[in-house]
């Protein structure tokens, strides 16, 4: 399943067989519907699947860094502009990937399970779809910087996720 967002998701794939298995964007980690209201109506949150309560956020972070493997990273990362998030019909998903991996660090840290990051992130998926493993390697490092207020696509200019705001985690190679 793609970007599953719900417990009721959490608990089908852990019951299933093992040819079934879930992706986890990091905005569904990170955010629960209140943050598409916080302070007026956020349409840099707004996305599909739709953000869902805590409890449903809770169990998402539960299952991604609870080392199942049937669980692995998906970023669904969405570049759209800031006209097309802004407008009367906004267009659905939130820019991640210019931090996903630093924001999924936090996750992990925040749960106390930083150790399994990489499995999540680098093995398995691979070993869901009898891929290789990335023989590449990333290193963070535990040092904080600030996301950029907006990100250039063209001639288009869009918002990321936690625009202006400090994310703990840097990636240095």
């Amino acid at each position: 399943l793609e970007h599953i967002t719900t417990r009721a998701a959490v608990e089908f794939v852990s019951q299933a067989p093992n040819n079934v298995a879930a992706t986890i964007t990091v905005h569904h980690l990170l955010l629960n519907r209140n943050a598409m209201f916080e302070g007026g109506l956020r349409p840099h949150h707004y996305c599909l699947p739709l953000l869902k309560r805590e409890a449903h956020r809770s169990a998402l972070v539960a299952a991604a860094t609870g080392g199942d493997p049937k669980f692995f990273l998906g970023t669904d990362s969405a570049p759209h502009s800031r006209h097309a998030k802004e407008s009367i019909c906004g267009c659905a998903g939130i820019y991640t990937a210019h931090a996903a991996i630093e924001l999924y660090a936090e996750v992990f840290e925040d749960a106390g399970a930083l150790d399994r990051l990489e499995a999540f992130a680098s093995f398995h998926g691979p070993g869901f779809y009898r891929l290789p493993r990335n023989r590449d390697t990333l290193t963070l490092e535990k040092r904080s910087w600030t996301a950029p207020e907006e990100v250039h696509f063209g001639k288009e200019t869009g918002v990321p996720l936690r625009a202006g705001e400090r994310i703990a985690w840097r990636l240095v190679k």
